[in-house]
């Protein structure tokens, strides 16, 4: 972006970054107000705090420092995005690691069931669809209460993704050795259906979501004891080679109280063990949403590479989940706009055009901006000198 210390500039604007943050401002009247927790006023209000870190992962600073130095020098990020009064290096770690965190979940929550509302859903024949994963955050030693290995510090994001809309829905954040299993119940509402993979196998887990009125769609490993109680047909043709109803585990032991519905299909000469409790579904369609599982995978590695999100600007646990959440709420504004501008999800090279759009459109202004100060400094001709 286009930077300058001259105190004639005048202000700087880009419609392009205000139409995608335009979601956040209609909200801002809902959050529940930021207060100081003293005497002194604060240094940085709440829309500070969240302009700053949308601003960090939409334009993939490298670091907290690197975002301070913009919010100091770059003419734009000053004018709209810093303090009015300007951020010390000081006041803005204060502000992510002890500030902010009810506000932010008010408003990703806020903006999901927005974004749900406007992007079309995708699978809706199948149900309304969870995928339920966790991510590692590689941590700094300094952060004791990230436990994981000897030597090794780590984070962990449990992340509900609905699949219909392809957005970020809920999550919680443990140290990386964090079971991800106990999440499952708090990521899904009644009704809906949670896909994980063989991390989540709890046969208990599979009795309290059925007795909730939750439902899953979860691989199995492959040795876990069956009690067949009934088979299904199972088509002639396809990859689906197993169809039951059954009880899984030992008795007295772990078994289920409560049948499953297990599908077995083979792809490539791996056998998959699906255990689930939607009995709507035919076998093909639960291999279907099995499959679907992936594209949790795949928003967390493209978040991880196109939005910086894992580049650490907190250290504590409350300031790491401020970070977090300000990374979902980025990438929830990047879904609304790409559909409401281009009618698709979010793409790296929509989002790149943005940017682009938002620095050329700061060029531009900066540059009738000199024009015009020149003019009216320019100095008055000099007269020619007699001869």
């Amino acid at each position: 972006m286009p930077q300058s210390f001259k105190p004639y500039t005048r202000k700087l604007h880009s419609s392009k970054f205000f139409l995608f943050y335009q979601p956040v401002e209609r909200l801002l009247a809902q959050v529940p107000l930021l207060e100081s927790r003293g005497d002194k006023p604060l240094k940085m209000t709440f829309e500070d705090q969240l302009k700053a870190l949308i601003f960090f992962h939409l334009e993939e600073h490298t670091s907290g420092r690197h975002l301070i130095k913009v919010l100091q020098e770059d003419d734009f990020a000053r004018q709209n995005i810093a303090p009015e009064n300007g951020i010390k290096k000081s006041s803005f770690f204060e502000a992510i690691n002890e500030r902010g965190l009810e506000q932010l979940e008010f408003l990703f929550q806020k903006l999901c069931i927005e974004a749900a509302g406007i992007l079309p859903a995708q699978y809706g024949d199948l149900g309304d669809l969870v995928a339920i994963d966790g991510s590692l955050i590689d941590a700094v030693l300094s952060m004791s209460w990230a436990d994981y290995r000897k030597n090794s510090k780590k984070a962990k994001v449990h992340v509900g993704f609905d699949l219909n809309h392809a957005i970020p829905a809920k999550v919680f954040m443990t140290e990386g050795q964090g079971a991800e299993r106990p999440f499952v119940d708090q990521i899904l509402s009644a009704g809906q259906t949670g896909i994980g993979d063989r991390g989540y196998q709890e046969h208990a887990l599979f009795d309290s979501l059925q007795e909730n009125g939750k439902h899953f769609v979860i691989r199995i490993r492959n040795k876990t004891t069956k009690t067949v109680i009934r088979k299904n047909e199972i088509p002639t043709d396809g990859i689906v080679f197993y169809d039951a109803e059954v009880l899984l585990g030992t008795p007295n032991v772990n078994q289920t109280k409560n049948p499953v519905r297990l599908v077995g299909y083979r792809v490539a000469g791996i056998d998959f063990w699906i255990a689930t409790d939607r009995r709507d579904l035919s076998a093909q369609q639960i291999t279907m949403v099995y499959k679907l599982r992936w594209d949790i995978e795949k928003f967390f590695a493209w978040w991880k590479r196109h939005l910086n999100v894992y580049h650490l600007i907190a250290r504590s646990r409350y300031g790491l989940m401020v970070q977090i959440l300000g990374g979902l709420i980025t990438y929830l504004l990047l879904a609304m706009y790409c559909h409401r501008e281009y009618g698709e999800p979010v793409n790296i090279n929509r989002v790149r055009e943005l940017r682009i759009q938002i620095q050329n459109e700061l060029r531009d202004q900066g540059a009738t901006t000199d024009l015009y100060f020149f003019k009216e400094h320019e100095r008055p001709p000099r007269p020619y000198a007699k001869t």
